[in-house]
């Protein structure tokens, strides 16, 4: 079965056939660090890598471009109010984000550029639009001509050029020739940072920062562009308009993902405070957060709830709970196991997570049942199946990522050993059938931390969540 993606360009599921058979290329709208991240901005990070992940397995070789958007008018407004410079805060909020991809479980991309770093690249593609007629220079801004492009600006989002607002991304509209036309760059303020370029001083434009990266590292035609569905319109729309406007294919397929809202609202810093991903850490491990943030289907809308993130968290303890079983049974696992062919075909269904986790479910409950059986080879092949398919989630408790991501293992050693002791106690009392001291025993255990669970292959402990 080929892979299947909804493309919002044409606002259907389509084949997907990249640009170079075997490699595939995506854009994908990172963070403006202005603030330290929190789950809403992070739930798009983990839904692209999990469409990486499936690329992956596909037997692609996937080149994932994920930029920061290193200057904007938030970061000037942050610094100003800290009295630091634009570079600090940046720079602080970068590494917030990185912590936080990391924590998450979200491979590496392929390249992470910031936009300071390629002014180059735009004052190029300002320079092309200009010579097109797409563009204009006024005033030290540079603007982009919506009306020179309007048999297609707006298809993107479905919408009609009559029918839009002004582009509110400057002062005033003064030096525009419509107020729809949005900034390519931005004439330099007192106070602000500037680059050099033939128009005069100033600071790149959101729009035009995406298309100068995207076409640098992944060329002017590439495979997916994906993002929040927030970024749209006018983020999207634009970069889609300056880019083939000057004469680039840019993305053939467009993905977005839905939002994370709390009481109805998109998440933002004033709702976003007590989400972030480290007070988020403090409620529930990395990885069940990262399966909360991925269990719905990544075009749906999150409304956020603690009693939801706390059933996403046990529902992946269920999972772990039978992996760790499993695996103290059967010690050489082939994770390199087939796929169950209803996984497939909900991944290659749009990246449909919902149903692959339901078939991940399914076959924990049957491993549970082999393990109660005592039927070896039967847990042996579900316990690869289940790792195989949680590897292509990032959601794998034995992947070496979370195994380091746990307490020291020198102290995880050391309890153990301590524990060992105790539950030999415990079972030298039960033999001798003095059940009040093995109760104790277990009361004991429980009152520090330490669940104790009886199997037929002998008692079990682990840390209480």
């Amino acid at each position: 079965m080929s892979l299947y993606l909804h493309d919002t360009s044409t606002r259907t599921v389509r084949e997907f056939v990249p640009v170079e058979p075997g490699r595939v290329s995506i854009y994908l709208c990172g963070a403006t660090v202005q603030a330290p991240p929190h789950i809403g901005h992070i739930r798009s990070g983990l839904n692209f890598d999990v469409l990486r992940r499936w690329l992956t397995r596909l037997g692609y070789d996937v080149w994932l471009c994920r930029n920061v958007t290193d200057i904007d008018d938030k970061i000037l407004r942050v610094a100003a109010e800290e009295g630091v410079p634009w570079f600090v805060v940046a720079e602080r909020n970068y590494r917030h984000f990185t912590w936080a991809y990391d924590a998450l479980g979200c491979l590496p991309p392929t390249v992470e550029p910031r936009a300071t770093g390629h002014v180059p690249e735009m004052i190029e593609l300002m320079a092309r639009l200009i010579d097109k007629g797409h563009a204009y220079a006024a005033g030290g801004d540079v603007y982009f001509d919506v009306r020179s492009y309007a048999d297609h600006y707006g298809k993107l989002s479905n919408q009609k050029l009559e029918n839009m607002r002004p582009a509110g991304d400057t002062d005033t509209d003064t030096h525009k020739r419509d107020p729809r036309d949005f900034a390519l760059w931005k004439a330099a303020k007192k106070g602000e940072p500037s680059w050099r370029t033939p128009w005069g001083p100033g600071r790149p434009g959101w729009h035009l920062e995406c298309s100068a990266m995207a076409t640098k590292y992944l060329g002017g035609t590439f495979d997916i562009h994906g993002g929040g569905v927030d970024l749209l319109f006018p983020h999207h729309e634009n970069e889609q308009a300056q880019s083939r406007a000057a004469g680039d294919g840019f993305a053939r397929y467009w993905l977005h993902n839905g939002l994370l809202t709390v009481g109805g609202e998109k998440m933002s810093k004033s709702l976003g405070n007590s989400l972030l991903i480290t007070e988020m850490l403090k409620k529930v491990r990395a990885v069940e957060l990262r399966y909360y943030l991925i269990s719905a289907h990544y075009r749906s809308p999150i409304e956020y709830s603690e009693e939801a993130l706390k059933e996403a968290a046990t529902a992946y303890r269920r999972i772990e709970g039978f992996v760790t079983r499993a695996a103290e049974v059967i010690h050489d696992v082939d994770v390199e196991a087939p796929l169950p062919q209803p996984f497939v075909d909900a991944m290659n269904n749009d990246i449909g997570v919902p149903q692959a986790l339901a078939v991940i479910h399914e076959v924990v409950r049957e491993g549970n049942v082999a393990l109660a059986q005592g039927n070896k080879e039967q847990v042996a092949r579900l316990l690869a199946e289940t790792q195989n398919m949680l590897d292509v989630l990032g959601l794998d408790p034995r992947s070496e990522h979370w195994r380091s991501s746990n307490d020291d293992s020198n102290l995880r050693a050391t309890v153990d050993a301590l524990v060992t002791v105790a539950l030999e106690q415990r079972q030298a009392a039960r033999a001798r059938k003095d059940y009040a001291a093995a109760d104790a025993i277990r009361d004991q255990l429980a009152a520090a931390g330490i669940v104790v669970e009886d199997t037929p292959q002998g008692p079990r402990w682990e840390l209480a969540q």
